[in-house]
């Protein structure tokens, strides 16, 4: 193990660089994946029978893919019909699909936590469905689905390591060239990968277990 030339400035800006692009891509995901998964979990849970049970299917489906499938598909398979996305966005877009179908459900469970009497009296009061479930539902049950988000947000992190199959310079990416340059680069050089994994996802547990006490 050598810790000084791996860790020498040139090294850790190589992988700082690509620590930098895991942040970025999890952080595009995390954004367009919450879009997507309270469209879904949202339709799910309104009177729409046809569109709903649509839905369900979708999510199902999705749920039940493994995340380097839809990856590894988009990538290659896509561009064989005339869609070509960099790796960057390859790898956003098979998040974003799959933990939008995670996320889905996890809405739909936060939706259906509301006392169904809120709902009546909203009604009953002259508001419509829509606006019940804008002004009442919603926003209550963003609150209960706040702590499961984030542990999604934290698992969507860490997927993005999955990149490396299509060779996106994310963090792992530029630990295992780091690792093949050197090979006594390999333990301090995932060491370092590790606590930088740690350190935002602890960041965001933590924010998870204070959301959760305010919940409850």
């Amino acid at each position: 193990m050598n810790f000084i030339g791996a860790y020498s400035l040139t090294n850790l800006k190589f992988i700082l660089q690509g620590f930098l692009i895991t942040l970025e891509v999890a952080f595009v995901s995390i954004i367009f994946s919450f879009i997507l998964g309270t469209v879904l979990g949202t339709i799910r849970y309104t009177r729409f029978p046809a569109l709903a049970k649509v839905t369900a299917i979708i999510i199902d489906t999705i749920r039940n893919l493994p995340l380097l499938l839809i990856i590894f598909f988009i990538k290659i398979a896509l561009p064989q019909l005339g869609i070509n996305m960099t790796a960057f966005w390859a790898t956003a877009t098979g998040l974003t699909i799959f933990e939008g179908a995670m996320i889905a459900e996890i809405v739909r469970s936060g939706l259906n936590s509301i006392d169904k009497g809120q709902i009546e009296a909203s009604r009953s009061s002259g508001l419509s469905y829509m606006q019940t479930l804008r002004h009442i539902v919603m926003p209550q049950a963003l609150r209960r689905m706040s702590p499961p988000l984030v542990s999604q947000f934290i698992s969507l992190l860490k997927d993005t390591s999955l990149a490396i199959i299509i060779s996106l310079p994310e963090l792992m990416h530029n630990v295992q060239i780091l690792s093949g340059h050197q090979f006594d680069y390999a333990i301090p050089a995932l060491l370092l990968a590790a606590a930088l994994y740690f350190i935002v996802n602890y960041m965001l547990s933590l924010i998870a277990r204070r959301l959760e006490a305010r919940t409850y």
